[in-house]
């Protein structure tokens, strides 16, 4: 294990909290070091800290986990906060109408996250976890993001390899770009197939004070129960609706 001489405590201990993710949920002290590019013993003394705090939880198997005192904190962010608070009777709704997977995103960065998710019960399966990231393009939501992303987002993202999920996903500049101004002119986006085989998006944007576009709400069905033309109404009155609150 390589460590990097004159790292700060608080560098140490972000890198510690960083080596968890969703296919690594459960980490043993010795992963963690690894991961974090510590020593052992240094890993050591911040984990207990950790513990102590209640940032991480050790369980009976050894390993720790994220504990419930870092999601509380968490869950304060001003960015996920409002508007999941604001657009829950929406998403609700939307629910209630369709007995489809609905899911509310935000940008941040050439990733989208994923702040509230309402999983039907017998719905198609979806890749997505509240708290969890994306790429932008593919998705439903991440195509209305990047859609109304800044210039400069969309140009350097554009420029980079586009990941592949499925024979049908999007990967070609030019057909991304002119995915996007569709995107702008109809109100809503459409991802057929872009991520897995069997599902089927539709997304809308949801807009701020000042009128930008500030997250995306999406209905996730079964590909063969899509029908665009009967559920993008539902899910731009939903973005309309949540839009509404958010300038209250």
């Amino acid at each position: 294990m390589h460590t990097q001489p004159g790292r700060s405590v608080t560098s140490k201990v972000l890198a510690l909290l960083g080596a968890f993710g969703p296919a690594d949920p459960a980490l043993t002290l010795s992963e963690l070091a690894r991961r974090a590019g510590i020593s052992l013993p240094t890993a050591h003394r911040r984990v207990a800290e950790l513990v102590e705090w209640g940032a991480l939880e050790r369980g009976e198997d050894g390993r720790y986990r994220i504990g419930l005192r870092l999601w509380e904190v968490g869950a304060l962010a001003p960015r996920g906060l409002g508007l999941r608070e604001q657009a829950l009777p929406f998403l609700e709704d939307l629910y209630d109408v369709t007995h489809e997977n609905v899911q509310l995103a935000i940008r941040d960065g050439l990733e989208l996250v994923f702040i509230e998710r309402i999983a039907g019960r017998h719905a198609v399966p979806v890749l997505t976890r509240v708290g969890g990231r994306f790429a932008l393009p593919a998705t439903g939501v991440g195509l209305v993001l990047l859609a109304h992303a800044p210039a400069e987002v969309q140009e350097q993202l554009l420029a980079a390899p586009l990941r592949r999920y499925t024979a049908l996903t999007i990967t070609d500049p030019s057909a991304l770009r002119r995915v996007l101004a569709d995107v702008r002119r109809q109100g809503y986006a459409v991802s057929d197939r872009q991520v897995t085989m069997d599902s089927f998006s539709v997304a809308a944007p949801i807009r701020g004070p000042d009128d930008a576009v500030v997250a995306a709400v999406s209905l996730v069905v079964a590909h063969e129960r899509a029908d665009p033309l009967t559920l993008a109404p539902l899910v731009r009155a939903a973005g309309r609706g949540i839009s509404r609150a958010l300038r209250r």
